[in-house]
């Protein structure tokens, strides 16, 4: 899904490089996407050598990221095959779907 729509920060940044810097949506996704890293890098690390005990399941945060990445390469594939419009209205309905979703189950 973070591949196809964009997310991990993209809830935030993809719509702002959308309206407000005027990126076409495939390139705000992928823009969204390569950010995050070293944002990720640097906040595991503080997590993991910043407290008095480490804060990251290493062997569970390998798994999440095998399925993570497979999952990446085909949303990231899928996206880019879905026209410009339809992108669009996908990454508003997820958005409403979860807007919605915190407003009634907070």
């Amino acid at each position: 899904m973070g591949g196809l729509l964009g997310v991990g920060g993209g809830f935030v940044m993809v719509p702002l490089l959308v309206l407000w810097a005027k990126v076409p949506q495939h390139k705000a996704n992928g823009t969204s996407l390569l950010a995050i890293v070293p944002i990720a890098i640097v906040a595991a690390l503080v997590y993991y050598f910043g407290t008095s005990r480490p804060q990251v399941d290493v062997g569970f945060a390998l798994l999440l990221s095998a399925g993570s990445v497979v999952g990446a390469y085909f949303g990231a594939r899928s996206a880019s095959r879905i026209p410009e419009a339809q992108l669009k209205l996908a990454v508003v309905v997820l958005m409403a779907a979860v807007g919605v979703k915190e407003l009634l189950f907070p």
